[in-house]
């Protein structure tokens, strides 16, 4: 009996670990070297336009309603990102009472982030604050995001992610779970740690990244379990 409870045990821990990871390689995603353009150069037009909405983040923080968004937007777990989109949603977003679809999330962000980590690495753009020698508005993740590239938004790819996945879940409410997400990303821009064109890629990306994933029967099955939960929940809203 003690055996098979060891070995039921480790089958259990065997589970929970492989749910923890991503369910493709970044290999096996799509990649925004080959679908993107690069990133603007220094002398064009849609860098200009970058700079003009450098100037529009730092405008922004004045407000001190958007510039506490902003930097409270730095976050990047999954449990803000279900906390932020839980009013939005319509309901409590959490392990506990919505657990399909924080699985869902949860292995779908982490499985998206990886659209982004080859562009990243290969055109290791600068970063606003560092290119202009200013302080952002998250001051204790400039050390660490110092030489990590710019193109395209990380934050954006995953917050732009979870809204496609919750209007897909709630159509209903696809308005205003996409204003969030959008919001989302414009917050990098205000924080100083991306430019408007970094944004904009990492919405496009993350676009591909879940059409993508809808390939993926593991996937297709995760959200088939998202759907259920979310018409059991809804039930009793």
């Amino acid at each position: 009996m003690r055996k098979s409870l060891v070995f039921i045990s480790f089958l259990f821990l065997v589970f929970i670990a492989n749910a923890q990871e991503p369910l493709l390689t970044p290999q096996q995603m799509p990649n925004p070297i080959h679908f993107l353009p690069p990133p603007p150069d220094t002398g064009s037009a849609a860098f200009a336009y970058d700079q003009a909405q450098y100037q529009w983040g730092l405008q922004q923080r004045q407000d001190s309603l958007r510039g506490a968004i902003a930097y409270n937007d730095a976050n990047w777990r999954i449990e803000y990102i279900c906390q932020i989109f839980s009013e939005p949603f319509g309901m409590e977003l959490s392990k506990t009472k919505t657990p399909a679809i924080y699985h869902l999330l949860y292995v779908a962000l982490i499985t998206n982030d990886g659209v982004g980590r080859l562009p990243k690495k290969h055109y290791k753009r600068i970063r606003p604050y560092v290119f202009y020698s200013e302080p952002s508005l998250v001051p204790h993740d400039e050390d660490e995001l110092r030489h990590n590239g710019s193109y395209p938004s990380g934050h954006t790819i995953e917050g732009w992610s979870a809204a496609l996945l919750l209007s897909e879940l709630n159509p209903d409410r696809a308005d205003t779970i996409l204003a969030r997400g959008y919001m989302y990303g414009q917050s990098r821009v205000i924080a100083g740690y991306h430019w408007q064109s970094d944004v904009d890629a990492g919405m496009i990306a993350a676009s591909a990244g879940i059409a993508r994933l809808h390939a993926d029967k593991r996937f297709q099955r995760l959200l088939k379990k998202a759907k259920r939960e979310y018409a059991r929940q809804s039930r009793c809203h």
